[in-house]
């Protein structure tokens, strides 16, 4: 069998997986989960669908709480990858660990960093550029305080950077991001638009300097660090839902624009709260691309993960997509396969949250025609006005699926 390149998995987030899950099953941490969850459940009085995906996506959440809380200390930096999918690890199970309204094309790798320190964060690219890679300085709020767009990082020959990071301007230095006392952490974004041909970067993280004075955190501080993190994440998760889920359901206006919060810079976002009748409705979205080179819609429940994304399409971009003769897209929301080849899939829920990205705007930013009209339609009646061509058979819809998940299995295993 041939090689994939997969360099998420590396040994240090294979040894940083393992250590989150060890003490993600401690006592400590357990209690703190079981206190979590009803907490969470009583602040968001779910409906029986919502109930129904609970315990599933809540272990997400706190699994990833877990991994990021581990990966805090600027004196020892890791390269660590956030939100992915369950896997085997060493004979163990590692559950998945996807949170905060995730986008399912994205591998999220975070460094924690201090203004007053030095690092170089060097890497390789692939040969096929990605369509999307930003390496975001945050503050501890999740501003954008610096950034670097890999289309723009000076590479040499083998396609190798490295990117300098201090609080002392560039000077003749490429590749530079000056920091300052608010620096605490780069959220790193490699968008895989192609899921079986596209592969992310190489990253590594050097701190320069003295070895540190301070030793690296014991067991117990770790804990302490990780169950806060797992306190945040369902309060932060609840607020940011809670921007669609207060807005009339099936209504896609409510946009997002900005450098806060977590939101990546000249990302174009639209979010709506979901809800059908029955399996006899569904939802047609008519999205215009306004200029961007790059769209998704994911679909995921009120914790804010995502629902199946592999075998069934609980996402879809626009590579994966067909496109209307005008270059504008179609997407079908509904439980049952409405027989269109642009099916988003709820995964069996009636309701739920869909998050809107646009990205990477020829000019540099969006035509005013972006945006998405939705309706909410029978579901016979509408597939009743379907030409032939724009139908697909269950056996095609099988098909489409298996290699949907064929071209995902990259990221959870390593080199096979």
């Amino acid at each position: 069998m041939a090689k994939v390149n997969n360099p998420i998995d590396t040994p240090q987030q294979r040894e940083h997986e393992l250590l989150a899950l060890e003490l993600f099953n401690s006592p400590e941490l357990q209690e703190v989960y079981t206190n979590v969850a009803a907490y969470w459940l009583d602040l968001a009085k779910p409906s029986s669908d919502m109930r129904a995906c609970f315990d599933a996506a809540f272990k997400e959440v706190m699994f990833s709480a877990v991994v990021w809380a581990l990966n805090q200390d600027p004196l020892y930096p890791k390269v660590i990858t956030i939100s992915r999918l369950s896997h085997d690890l060493d004979g163990q199970h590692i559950p998945g660990s996807r949170w905060g309204i995730d986008n399912p094309d994205s591998v999220y790798r975070v460094i924690p960093v201090q203004g007053s320190e030095q690092y170089v964060i060097s890497g390789r690219v692939q040969k096929k550029r990605l369509v999307e890679n930003y390496f975001t300085l945050w503050d501890k709020d999740m501003r954008t305080v610096g950034l670097v767009n890999g289309k723009d990082l000076i590479l040499d020959e083998e396609g190798r950077f490295e990117i300098t990071v201090d609080n002392r301007p560039a000077g003749e230095r490429v590749n530079h991001v000056q920091t300052d006392d608010s620096a605490f952490e780069f959220y790193i974004r490699d968008v895989i638009f192609d899921w079986a041909g596209d592969r992310v970067n190489e990253l590594q993280v050097e701190r320069l300097g003295p070895a540190p004075a301070q030793a690296q955190r014991g067991r117990d501080e770790l804990i302490e660090l990780a169950g806060q993190y797992m306190r945040k994440y369902a309060t932060n998760s609840h607020r940011w839902n809670n921007q669609a889920l207060q807005k009339e359901a099936n209504d896609f206006s409510f946009l997002i624009d900005r450098e806060d919060d977590g939101a990546q810079v000249g990302q174009i976002y639209i979010m709506g709260h979901f809800q059908l009748p029955d399996s006899k409705h569904a939802i047609v979205l008519e999205v215009d691309m306004g200029g961007a080179d790059y769209f998704i819609a994911p679909i995921t429940n009120i914790w804010g993960t995502t629902n199946n994304i592999t075998e069934r399409n609980g996402c879809m971009n626009s590579a994966q997509s067909l496109s209307n003769a005008d270059g504008s897209y179609t997407f079908v929301l509904s439980m049952t396969d409405p027989g269109v080849h642009n099916w988003l899939d709820p995964t069996d829920m009636r309701e739920g949250i869909l998050t809107l990205r646009w990205a990477e705007f020829a000019g540099g930013k969006a035509s005013d025609s972006l945006g998405v009209r939705s309706s909410l339609v029978n579901l016979a009646e509408y597939q009743a006005t379907l030409s032939e061509n724009k139908k697909i058979s269950a056996d095609q819809r099988q098909r489409i699926s298996n290699e949907r998940a064929a071209s995902y299995a990259w990221r959870l295993a390593g080199e096979t």
